[in-house]
């Protein structure tokens, strides 16, 4: 699949398997793949016209674990519960569970290593998933820290793992359209359109805003582009309210 219809792709990804999905990216390509029974693949078939599907070993669900490994970002050590942390830097465990994050992914390491650059203040992190830019948000001193997602999924793995990690976090379900909290920083990891839309409807005084690739970035009225770091193909970008 072509960059071009990546973004389309991953969000009618997300509808489809909000428990989560993997993405590969193949010589120039990206390539989207759930693990799922025969009704998912019939979904899949209706969306997109067309797919391929594999049949997998028997504790498939259990070999994921394998490659969610440990990840360090500044002072962030972000890791499963049964990796051991690195002493000297601020432990992020994260069990994703059923919602999507592990703290892996370019765009979220991206976002770990920009919150080290703000000041603290009350944060508002725009689809949790699985908590790990508010967990993280909260050890390096940001307070109050709220977490909302559309699924219930990620609002229940981000109260759980706030809680494995001793941090005061809060998250909450919202509707796609709903009207946001106000904070002093707000993230939103999620795609550009997402990020286009959650924008109009942020009170902050900065945003941290990922999701996308290298060739792309939001244009977002009332906010002022500050600064954009890059990793492996993705972006992560600063704004400023105008």
């Amino acid at each position: 699949m072509r960059n071009a219809r990546v973004e389309e792709a991953r969000a009618a990804m997300l509808a489809l398997f909000p428990e989560g999905f993997e993405e590969v990216q193949l010589d120039g390509s990206t390539e989207l793949a759930a693990y799922t029974d025969s009704a998912g693949e019939e979904r899949v078939w209706h969306v997109f016209g067309g797919a391929r599907s594999t049949e997998v070993e028997e504790g498939w669900e259990d070999r994921w674990q394998t490659f969610h490994r440990p990840v360090e970002v500044g002072r962030l050590w972000i890791g499963p519960p049964w990796e051991e942390p690195a002493e000297e830097l601020l432990a992020v465990v994260i069990d994703p569970g059923r919602a999507f994050g592990t703290g892996a992914h370019p765009t979220t390491r991206l976002c770990l290593a920009l919150l080290q650059t703000l000041g603290t203040g009350a944060l508002l992190d725009v689809g949790c998933g699985s908590g790990v830019l508010s967990i993280a948000a909260g050890l390096l001193g940001f307070s109050p820290v709220l977490g909302v997602d559309v699924e219930p999924a990620a609002v229940e793995a981000t109260l759980a793992n706030a809680r494995i990690n001793g941090v005061t976090v809060d998250a909450q379900l919202v509707e796609p359209d709903a009207a946001l909290p106000s904070s002093d920083v707000a993230v939103v990891n999620i795609s550009l359109a997402a990020v286009g839309a959650a924008a109009e409807r942020i009170d902050a005084a900065t945003l941290i805003a990922s999701g996308y690739l290298l060739s792309e970035q939001p244009s977002l009225a009332g906010w002022a582009h500050d600064e954009r770091r890059t990793r492996e193909g993705w972006a992560a970008d600063v704004y400023r309210r105008a």
